[in-house]
Parts: C-alpha cells; structure tokens; sequence
C-alpha cells in the first residue's frame, strides 16, 4: 500500500487533482482510500457525489468520544469503490484544525481501515505545513510519498518551496520522499517551463502538467469527477495520464529548497516577478 500526501498552497486545486487522479487509478482497477484533511471536508464531494460527508470531528463531537466511534460510521464508499473519509475539523474559531487530521488518522489505524487489499491512501492535506497537524501525515510517516499541485503564480510556488522545506525537515528521521510537482495552469506565460525549472532546483519533476479546461468546473457542478462525467473527453485523459505516472514513478527525492533570493531571481528570469516589485518586497520586509 502507498501512501501519497497531496500538498499546495490554498486554492490551488488539491481536492480537484487529487479526486480527478484517484478516479483515474480507480477506473484502471487500483484499490484507493482519500482521506480528507480539512475542516472544510470537501476532498471527497465529487467521489461521493455529495455537499459532504460526516467527518470523523463531527461525529466525535457527538458522541463525546472517540471511543464509540465505529469505521462505517465515517467511511463512506464512492465512484469506482474508492473510499472515503474526512477528518474535520473544530467549529469555526475554536480549537487547532490539524487536531482532526490526528485524532482521524489515529482512529483509522487503530481501527483497521487500512486494510491489506488497498493499493493506496491519498491523504488531501490542506495549505501549507507550518502547523503541526498538517504536516502529520509526513510527520508521523504516514505518507511517504507526496506530491505538490503548484502553478506558475508567485503565492503557488511560494508555497511549494515552503512544502519542500517541510518535506526535507522530515526526511532525515523517516521515509518521506517529495515525488514530483504537479502544474495545475493557470495560464500563465511559460508556466511548464517555469514549473520544469522549478523541479529541477528543488531535485525533483514535473510529473504532470494538468492544463486548464471548463470541463472541469461543468463536472464539479454535478459533482463528479470529469472522469465519471466525460470519460472521452481530452480532460479526463489528463487525469488519467497523472494517475498513470504516479503509478508508474520511482522518482522519490529528498528536495532541495531554494533560499527565497534563488526563488525570486527564478521569478524574474521568466518575467514573473519585475526588479520593481523585488524593490517593493524588500521595502516591505523593512518597514
């Protein structure tokens, strides 16, 4: 069983690329479980066909206790027999997110959800890794193997690099390996040249590049994947593609992160970032 973390920058299209490319490796027959981490519990609406499930917060809270809590009580199973749970989160101002990544994690494993006949867990981890609760699943070597949907916007790769730094905090103590960047465009100028850059500084590739289609928001509508929605269409082979490679790839690294100078002369190089706003940046880390 592998387990794969799917990081990026908040917004990006996670919970997308993530139910896309598990549709891609349920319909070519592999056994998958996407575990949602956010409180929002939105990774597994377009597998489900559903607003969202009960979390394994919510039913905590219930209940009282997780204690009471049974498997089937969360697990829910969807298109192409993928299973599904969402972790959660606390009310609205109360209490650390990343709390409910722990406690469903946690409760998973004791309670024998990873079961030997699955060929994958995808973990869909919200944001960045700068809080303890979401950066469990490398953490705590949950997930060996992970994955980062970037762009060619400057917050998007931002963010990856941030992951990076993550990723390489944890890999010397365990077994967690950066397996590529995944682009999700969003049509910027010379965006898979940038992001194919990008992956060669931080030692790793661009495993994919998801180009931007209304496909995808015409699936989402009715809340399915553009492989259970359009099945022939360009869009849906993309994500099989994705689901293809991530099966397929035995490039596992330890990144290198770059110093924000190397990031941002990356930026100018492809006219993402002009010398002005460098000026504007540093006045502003001044003030």
């Amino acid at each position: 069983m592998r387990q794969v973390a799917i990081y990026g920058k908040g917004g990006i299209g996670k919970s997308t690329t993530t139910q896309n490319t598990v549709a891609g490796l349920a319909s070519i027959g592999k056994k998958v479980m996407i575990v949602g981490c956010d409180p929002k519990a939105d990774s597994t609406r377009l597998i489900l066909h559903a607003k969202a499930q009960n979390t394994v917060m919510d039913l905590v809270r219930e209940l009282g206790t997780v204690e009471d809590l049974e498997v089937d009580d969360v697990m829910k199973i969807g298109y192409g027999d993928v299973k599904c749970v969402e972790s959660g989160g606390p009310e609205p101002g109360v209490g650390c997110a990343g709390r409910g990544v722990i406690t469903a994690i946690n409760f998973l494993e004791e309670n024998g959800a990873y079961s030997d006949d699955l060929d994958f867990v995808f973990y869909d981890v919200l944001g960045d890794v700068v809080c303890g609760g979401f950066a469990m699943p490398i953490r705590e070597g949950k997930a060996e193997e992970i994955y980062i949907v970037t762009s060619g916007e400057m917050m998007a790769m931002y963010a990856a690099n941030n992951i990076s730094k993550g990723i390489l905090k944890y890999a010397s103590s365990g077994k967690v390996r950066l397996g590529g960047l995944i682009c999700n465009s969003r049509k910027t100028d010379r965006e898979d040249e940038l992001i194919e850059a990008l992956a060669r500084k931080l030692g790793t590739q661009m495993i994919h590049f998801v180009p931007r289609d209304n496909q995808v928001q015409r699936a989402e509508l009715r809340r399915m994947t553009v492989i259970e929605y359009s099945p022939e269409h360009k869009q849906a082979e993309e994500y099989r593609t994705l689901a293809r490679k991530i099966l397929e790839n035995k490039m596992l690294v330890i990144p290198t992160p770059l110093e924000m100078e190397e990031l941002e002369e990356l930026l100018m190089e492809f006219g993402v970032m002009e010398i002005d706003d460098e000026e504007n940046v540093g006045k502003a880390e001044t003030a």
